[in-house]
Parts: structure tokens; C-alpha cells; sequence
């Protein structure tokens, strides 16, 4: 069976990695281009090496590209203002768009929560990587009971976020708490992002806390359950993400103010806290362990275009545009 040509766009370390694992790993996806805009940059001379298409004239250079036509998923490793360019481009042309930026330009996919949902939308985002490290666990307890409100502490080594990272900090926290919410279930979401300086650079941790109505201990078991299954199906794709200690789930003191947390309107007082701990160790394929927060993005946008090859781009061209 012939293999789907895909373009990645940005030569930096998010698409660096992207392209060295539709190389290696990817048994439905093939390389048909690497897009860059810095002609000296490492990760349009590993694609050269790989015997990999370059271009270091951006959107413009893929679209004058002889196999352009040939290119079917193009994946956006820019930022979230390059993005909104990119898409703009690239929208005659029929091409179905993965967004590995915060700009949200389509809907939000997390694979292990909502990715047959939106298999025919033309422009997916894969929200952030505390997103997508988070959102599965706000998931997983969202489908047990209603979250009232939902919150998620990335922290990342500071080596791992590079400059496409530190220019769109605003925008992390924007699109991560309104994914929390669209996708998660939470009433109210809130996202905080870390970058930690610590030497040598600790992996990705991640913190989750949901705020609940429902004192019943069959109920908390049934949390647990749920999470530790999310858990697995994340890992199916992404190896290193794991549980670094057991789900907590405690009651509210009487004291504390947690209505300030609430959506406007929430009338359901939380009785509970659920606190889950969680760890991102990278596969290493490009950049070092200590990066899974770039290793659970790429990974996330891999196994997206994998399902859009298996269950939509193997209709006609006419279904796919409908």
C-alpha cells in the first residue's frame, strides 16, 4: 500500500521531530516535504541528509515545490501568527491542515478523547502540549461526573521551550484553558505553564485538579478507574506518559472559597478535589528524554494524521472536501 505524502512546516525542534518520526515509525505516512525559513537550520539539513524535499522559503517555496500537488496532510510546527498566514495560503489548495500551534484556527483534537469527532474538519489544532498531557485526565473524570471547574500546571524544563514556545506563553494559556472546557468538559478551565531552569532539566511534569460535586466513595472509585484507563490509552501513543503517584481525591475544607473558582451561573457547591500527578518522558527520536513536552505534541499530531489516512482520506476527493 503506497504511503500518504505529508509536508511539515518549521524546521525548528517541534518539526524536526515530527519528520524524523514519520521516518522512522509512521507505516502510513510518508515525508514529501520539510518547509523552513532559516536556510542554515538543523532540521533542514537532517531532511536533506534523509533524502527529504527542503524548502527555506517558507509556505511560499512548498506551494512552488514540483511534488506540492502530490502532498495531501501539511503539518504547521510555526507559531500561532505564522499559522493564521500558513492556513490563509494554503486554503485553495484542498490541503487538510494538523496545527501544532495555539492560534485554534480549527477545532481542538486530543487523540485519546475526541479524535473521531472532528475526521472531517480541514484545519485540526492540537491545542498545546499541557493540553494535551492534561485534557485526557480533565476527560476521564469529566465522564464519571460533572467537573465544575478544571485546572492544569505544566511545568517543562526551560531547554525544552524554545523560542516558537516562549513567543506564544499568552496564547498557551488561552487556548489550554479553553480546550479544558471544549474538549475536557470542565465548566471552567485555567491553564499554567512553568519553565523550569533546574539543572540537569527535569521531564515534563503535570499537574491536574478538578473540582467536584459528589461525596459518594463509589463515585471516587470509579474516578480512579477512569483515570488510569486515560492513562493507557495516551501511552498507546505517547510511551512516556505515566501516573507518578495514585489519583487523590479529598474532600473541600468548609473554608475554602472555591466558589471564586466557579463559572457564572454554577450553583452546585464542590465537595471534592481531584489531584492527579502526571510525568511526559520523551521518546528521544530527536530531541533529548527530558522534552516530552515536545514529544507528546508531535506524537499527539502523529497519530491524528494516521486516523485521517485510515479513515478519511481513503474516500474520494469529493467526500473529503464535503
Amino acid at each position: 500500500m503506497s504511503k500518504t505524502k505529508v509536508a511539515v512546516i518549521g524546521s525548528g525542534n517541534i518539526g524536526t521531530d515530527l519528520m524524523i518520526k514519520v521516518l522512522r515509525i509512521s507505516k502510513t505516512l510518508e515525508m514529501g516535504a520539510m518547509v523552513g525559513i532559516d536556510p542554515a537550520s538543523d532540521g533542514l539539513a537532517r531532511a536533506e541528509r534523509f533524502g527529504v524535499p527542503t524548502t527555506h522559503e517558507g509556505v511560499e517555496g512548498l506551494i512552488a515545490m514540483e511534488g506540492f500537488d502530490d502532498i495531501d496532510i501539511v503539518f504547521d510546527a510555526t507559531s500561532a501568527k505564522a499559522h493564521v498566514a500558513n492556513a490563509e495560503r494554503l486554503a485553495p489548495y484542498g490541503k487538510r491542515l494538523i496545527d501544532l500551534t495555539p492560534a485554534a484556527i480549527g477545532p481542538f483534537v486530543v487523540p485519546a478523547v475526541n479524535l473521531e469527532e472532528h475526521a472531517d474538519a480541514t484545519n485540526v489544532n492540537m491545542v498545546t502540549c499541557g493540553g494535551q498531557a492534561t485534557i485526557p485526565i480533565v476527560a476521564a473524570v469529566s465522564r464519571v461526573t460533572p467537573v465544575a471547574y478544571g485546572e492544569i500546571v505544566a511545568s517543562i524544563s526551560s531547554k525544552s521551550a524554545g523560542p516558537g514556545t516562549r513567543a506564544n506563553i499568552d496564547e498557551f494559556t488561552e487556548t489550554t484553558s479553553h480546550a479544558i472546557e471544549a474538549v475536557g468538559g470542565a465548566g471552567r478551565g485555567k491553564a499554567v505553564i512553568v519553565l523550569n531552569p533546574a539543572e540537569p532539566p527535569l521531564i515534563m511534569r503535570d499537574t491536574v485538579f478538578c473540582l467536584i460535586s459528589d461525596p459518594d466513595p463509589a463515585t471516587h472509585d470509579k474516578i480512579r478507574e477512569s483515570v488510569v484507563e486515560m492513562v493507557a490509552a495516551v501511552a498507546a501513543y505517547v510511551p512516556g506518559y505515566r501516573l507518578k503517584q495514585q489519583v487523590q481525591i479529598n474532600p473541600v475544607p468548609a473554608d475554602q472559597p472555591v466558589h471564586t473558582l466557579l463559572a457564572e451561573g454554577a450553583t452546585d457547591v464542590p465537595t471534592h478535589q481531584v489531584s492527579v500527578f502526571l510525568e511526559v518522558e520523551g521518546a528521544a527520536h530527536y530531541l533529548p528524554a527530558y522534552a516530552g513536552n515536545l514529544d507528546i505534541m508531535t506524537s499527539a499530531a502523529l497519530r491524528t494524521a494516521e486516523h485521517l489516512v485510515a479513515n478519511t482520506l481513503a474516500a474520494t476527493p469529493t467526500e473529503v472536501l464535503a
